[in-house]
């Protein structure tokens, strides 16, 4: 096909011979599962797991036409849901924390039996943090996460490593962080910009600054991510509290020598919160300022 042509010289970076190929770590849109089948000419199978486990424990079926969902439990897995009351989702509607019992799950982790007890229950049982349901063709699908999750002074519960996945995927953004609590109605954030996407976006709009720093500092270039961050947010139908109200760039991309990430390069959210707590109180006094 004429896209094929197109996409030739990527196709033959993979060596010409890929006939499967593996999506995970993190939610694949439906449109770039479509363009990779059809560029590639392979089927791209979606599947879920945790390092806990070994790898993988869900898979999408070879001759499934199913998206949107992260498949099947494979035959060494058992998978249940268990209720979480203070998010509304209850094992009895299908829907509960992602649950994971098998040969293949961890021990626990090294001299830290604290964090062992929080993922693994007295009957072996391993808690992702993921929220699941249960689809009618028996797949799994993730909904929402419960670890890290914060209650904002409106009731309502938000996660904000979900929230974070879904502004994740703009262009102009490297590395996010949502903050929250308690005693506040609403969310900010600490963006890392792309600066491969911004960089031709402020060529394109003769903007010119003497350094990278000064560019994450224009106020245009901030409303540019901020407006992308809020249409995404939008198309994943987030709710309103979910929607972050304010952003501070930060010029560099923060790292695990740093400090900032685990080993699986997942944020370390303390440290972000406090290595970022005089930017998180101006965003904050910044948006009480302007609600008054």
């Amino acid at each position: 096909t004429e896209l094929r042509s197109i996409c030739k010289p990527f196709i033959e970076s993979l060596g010409g011979r890929v006939r499967l190929i593996f999506s995970g770590a993190a939610p694949i849109y439906k449109n770039v599962l479509e363009f990779y089948t059809k560029i590639v000419g392979c089927k791209v199978m979606e599947i879920y797991g945790q390092t806990e486990c070994s790898g993988p424990c869900t898979f999408v079926l070879l001759d499934s036409d199913y998206t949107g969902n992260v498949g099947s439990p494979i035959p060494c897995c058992v998978v249940k849901l268990a209720s979480v009351p203070e998010m509304g989702y209850f094992s009895k509607n299908s829907e509960g924390e992602v649950c994971i019992k098998g040969p293949g799950i961890f021990k626990g982790y090294l001299k830290d039996p604290k964090k062992t007890a929080e993922a693994l229950d007295g009957d072996g049982w391993l808690h992702t943090g993921d929220i699941g349901m249960w689809l009618p063709n028996g797949a799994l699908k993730i909904i929402d996460r419960k670890k890290n999750i914060l209650k904002l002074s409106l009731g309502v519960y938000v996660a904000p490593e979900k929230i974070e996945c879904i502004y994740a995927l703009s262009p102009f953004i490297s590395q996010i962080f949502v903050h929250g609590d308690s005693l506040k109605s609403f969310l900010v954030a600490i963006v890392v910009p792309e600066k491969e996407t911004i960089l031709p976006w402020c060529k394109e709009h003769s903007m010119r600054g003497d350094s990278w720093t000064d560019i994450c500092k224009d106020p245009s270039v901030r409303q540019l991510i901020f407006e992308d961050m809020t249409r995404m947010g939008k198309e994943a139908r987030l709710l309103s509290f979910e929607q972050v109200k304010d952003i501070h760039l930060h010029p560099t991309v923060l790292t695990y020598e740093g400090g900032f990430l685990t080993p699986t390069s997942k944020l370390k959210r303390d440290v972000w919160k406090k290595h970022f707590t005089k930017e998180i109180e101006a965003l904050i006094n910044s948006i009480q300022e302007h609600s008054e």
